[in-house]
C-alpha cells in the first residue's frame, strides 16, 4: 500500500511539474498570435521540437490511460490532459482559449507566471 501512495505522489508531482514548465514556456501572446510556437527557428530545430513535443504528448496520454485503470495508482486524467496539451490537434486552440479566458483561470495562470517573473498571458 505504501508503494501505491508513492507512485500516486510521484505521478501527480510529475504531471504538475510538466504543466508548470509548459505554462512558463508559453509566450505572453500565445493565445492571440497565430504564430506557431517553434516559428522563427532553424527548420531542423523546428522539426525536431515538433516531433519531440508530439511524442512526449502521446507517451503521456498512454501513461495517463494506464494510470486510469482500476488498481493502478496515479493521476491518470491529469496526465492525459497534460499529454493532450502537447499534441498538435487541429481545432485544439479554440477550446483551450475559451477555458483560459475565464477570469479565475487566467488570474491563477498569471499568478503562477508572476512567481517566476514571466509576463502575464494576454487573451483577446
Amino acid at each position: 500500500m505504501l508503494w501505491a501512495a508513492g507512485i500516486f505522489l510521484l505521478t501527480f508531482t510529475l504531471s504538475l511539474a510538466i504543466f508548470g514548465v509548459i505554462l512558463l514556456l508559453l509566450p505572453a501572446r500565445y493565445f492571440i498570435d497565430d504564430r506557431k510556437f517553434w516559428s522563427g527557428r532553424h527548420p531542423l530545430i523546428r522539426l525536431l521540437g515538433l516531433v519531440g513535443k508530439n511524442l512526449l504528448g502521446v507517451a503521456l496520454i498512454v501513461l495517463g490511460l494506464l494510470l486510469s485503470l482500476p488498481g493502478i495508482p496515479g493521476q491518470g486524467l491529469l496526465t492525459v490532459a497534460v499529454g493532450a496539451m502537447l499534441l498538435d490537434i487541429p481545432g485544439k486552440h479554440r477550446p483551450v482559449r475559451s477555458i483560459v479566458k475565464r477570469k479565475g483561470v487566467l488570474r491563477s495562470l498569471n499568478q503562477f507566471r508572476a512567481w517566476f517573473r514571466r509576463p502575464p498571458l494576454v487573451v483577446a
